[in-house]
Protein backbone atom coordinates (compact mmCIF):
# COMPACT_ATOMS: atom_id res chain seq x y z
CA UNK A 1 0.00 0.00 0.00
CA UNK A 2 1.16 3.32 -1.05
CA UNK A 3 0.71 6.06 1.32
CA UNK A 4 1.73 9.32 -0.89
CA UNK A 5 -2.18 9.46 -1.80
CA UNK A 6 -2.87 9.76 1.88
CA UNK A 7 -0.28 12.16 2.42
CA UNK A 8 -1.16 14.29 -0.25
CA UNK A 9 -4.24 14.51 0.92
CA UNK A 10 -3.56 15.16 4.57
CA UNK A 11 -1.36 17.65 3.40
CA UNK A 12 -4.29 19.49 1.77
CA UNK A 13 -6.29 19.09 4.84
CA UNK A 14 -3.35 20.65 6.93
CA UNK A 15 -3.31 23.90 4.59
CA UNK A 16 -7.28 24.21 5.08
CA UNK A 17 -6.54 24.20 8.90
CA UNK A 18 -3.76 26.88 8.65
CA UNK A 19 -6.15 29.19 6.37
CA UNK A 20 -8.51 28.61 9.58
CA UNK A 21 -5.89 29.47 12.19
CA UNK A 22 -4.73 32.26 10.56
CA UNK A 23 -8.71 33.86 10.30
CA UNK A 24 -8.79 33.12 13.89
CA UNK A 25 -5.66 34.55 14.45
CA UNK A 26 -6.21 38.03 12.50
CA UNK A 27 -10.00 38.43 13.47
CA UNK A 28 -9.38 41.50 16.21
CA UNK A 29 -12.65 41.31 17.47
CA UNK A 30 -11.73 38.19 19.11
CA UNK A 31 -10.06 38.89 22.88
CA UNK A 32 -7.63 36.41 23.98
CA UNK A 33 -9.87 33.86 25.50
CA UNK A 34 -11.99 33.33 22.37
CA UNK A 35 -8.83 32.87 20.27
CA UNK A 36 -7.87 30.42 22.48
CA UNK A 37 -11.29 28.94 22.57
CA UNK A 38 -11.52 28.87 18.78
CA UNK A 39 -7.48 27.79 18.43
CA UNK A 40 -8.12 24.40 20.51
CA UNK A 41 -10.34 22.37 17.90
CA UNK A 42 -8.18 23.25 14.93
CA UNK A 43 -4.98 22.60 17.10
CA UNK A 44 -6.81 18.76 18.17
CA UNK A 45 -7.79 18.45 14.33
CA UNK A 46 -4.14 18.65 13.45
CA UNK A 47 -2.57 16.40 16.12
CA UNK A 48 -5.29 13.98 15.61
CA UNK A 49 -4.24 13.81 12.09
CA UNK A 50 -1.01 13.45 12.33
CA UNK A 51 -1.23 10.69 15.24
CA UNK A 52 -3.40 8.90 11.88
CA UNK A 53 -0.94 9.38 9.63
CA UNK A 54 1.95 8.27 11.68
CA UNK A 55 -0.05 5.50 12.69
CA UNK A 56 -1.17 4.33 9.02
CA UNK A 57 2.58 4.64 8.07
CA UNK A 58 3.81 2.17 10.75
CA UNK A 59 0.85 -0.20 9.80
CA UNK A 60 2.56 -0.33 6.22
CA UNK A 61 6.29 -0.25 7.28
CA UNK A 62 5.15 -3.64 9.41
CA UNK A 63 3.00 -5.47 6.56
CA UNK A 64 6.25 -4.59 4.43
CA UNK A 65 8.59 -6.46 7.25
CA UNK A 66 6.33 -9.15 7.33
CA UNK A 67 6.27 -10.06 3.77
CA UNK A 68 10.41 -10.42 3.69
Amino acid sequence: METKFIETKFTEIYQELEKEVMEVLMDQSLDKRQTNLRMKPLASTKQILQNALESIEMVVRLAKEEQK
